[in-house]
């Protein structure tokens, strides 16, 4: 008896384990805004965990450098085949990904099909030149625009809590300049836009033969309705 419940219990574990590689299980790292706390990301590790898909939230150090999270990155990076990196980590995302890895770009910057690149462009570094402090921190994230602007970015009963837990990045993070992997385009990506704001990073995607979605709603969607960005990153990135 004890053999059979035994059997039993090994048996319905490994079916559920076949089930999942039959559906085609994915591991997904999520690489993030360099720019936002680590919380806003945790409803969808936990929703892409509910879809039976092995999920991290890879990490920031308190004063980042673009390089050095780079190399952070790649060494996380190996035993996922899948990428989600959101805004401008968007930028770093082709020098994280290794061989046959996958990046669904989540409302995110794209960086240049070849050649260097700055962390920021001209009217970015000047806006960012106007919100840095006289240690040469940057202002957090979400006070570089009215609270106003806000509204329907973040949920209001979260906002307080997201402001305090913004970082504040060193602003020499965004003088860096990066060199992207030649042919890096012509890899199967993918880009899940939320709403409009990277237009043309959308019109990009589609030049390029990429998968591509746009979901209706603002830049964190995925805090609003991290089921719904959970199901696309996975149909995307099969």
């Amino acid at each position: 008896m004890l053999k059979e419940r035994v059997g039993g219990t090994r048996t319905n574990t490994l079916r559920r384990v076949s089930d999942r590689y039959a559906h085609g299980m994915t591991a997904v790292l999520i690489l993030p805004s360099p720019l936002l706390p680590g919380m806003v990301y945790r409803p969808l590790v936990e929703a892409l965990t509910a879809a039976r898909v092995r999920a991290e939230l890879a990490t920031v150090p308190k004063d980042p450098s673009a390089p050095a999270l780079v190399e952070q990155w790649r060494a996380k990076a190996a035993g996922f085949d899948v990428l989600a990196p959101h805004s401008n980590a968007g930028l770093l995302a082709p020098l994280v990904a290794g061989e046959g890895q996958r990046i669904v770009f989540m409302d995110a910057s794209l960086p240049p099909t070849s050649g260097t690149f700055p962390m920021a462009n001209g009217r970015l570094t000047e806006m960012l030149h106007g919100l840095t402090d006289k240690r040469g921190r940057l202002e957090p994230w979400t006070r570089w625009w009215p609270r106003s602007a806000f509204d329907e970015i973040i949920p209001e009963k979260l906002f307080r809590k997201v402001d305090r837990a913004c970082p504040q990045l060193p602003a020499d993070y965004f003088a860096t300049r990066l060199r992207v992997p030649e042919g890096w385009v012509d890899n199967p990506h993918a880009y899940l836009a939320f709403g409009m704001a990277y237009g043309e990073e959308f019109e990009a995607a589609r030049e390029w033969g990429w998968a591509r979605k746009a979901m209706q709603g603002a830049h964190l969607h995925f805090l609003v309705r991290p089921d719904d960005v959970a199901r696309e990153i996975v149909a995307l990135a099969g």
